[in-house]
């Protein structure tokens, strides 16, 4: 092997790869937002101002049940990407931004910056 190759062979890692555990744990976030419905209620969610929306403003945008718009966001919920919040009789649903944010950086080739 000529010292090219191994240069292109070799390379050093700036940042420590995910674990068997931590790849387990994203992989189901991942999954939940696998399906269109609940990547769209992630991003509906996400675009309402602070990042909150009620179910009531959920609803409308689907030609979906409330029960199985209700089983999307149990799913988002236990994938913990969102977090819910009863108020009165509705519940109020926001994004949980470091959840999004460790996703993201999974996503990005270390060394590359993001920008906005």
């Amino acid at each position: 092997m000529s010292n090219q190759e191994v240069q292109l062979c070799s390379s050093v890692r700036t940042r420590a790869p995910l674990t068997a555990d931590e790849a387990g744990e994203l992989a189901s976030a991942f999954k939940a937002l696998g399906d269109p419905v609940r990547l769209r209620l992630l991003s509906l969610i996400a675009a309402h101002e602070g990042g909150e929306a009620c179910v009531c403003d959920l609803t409308g945008s689907f030609e979906l049940t409330g029960p199985t718009i209700s089983h999307h966001l149990k799913v988002l919920r236990e994938a913990g990407l969102v977090v819910g919040e009863r108020r009165a009789t509705w519940i109020y649903y926001r994004v949980v931004p470091d959840r999004i944010r460790l996703l993201s950086d999974v996503l990005v080739p270390s060394g590359a910056g993001v920008t906005a």
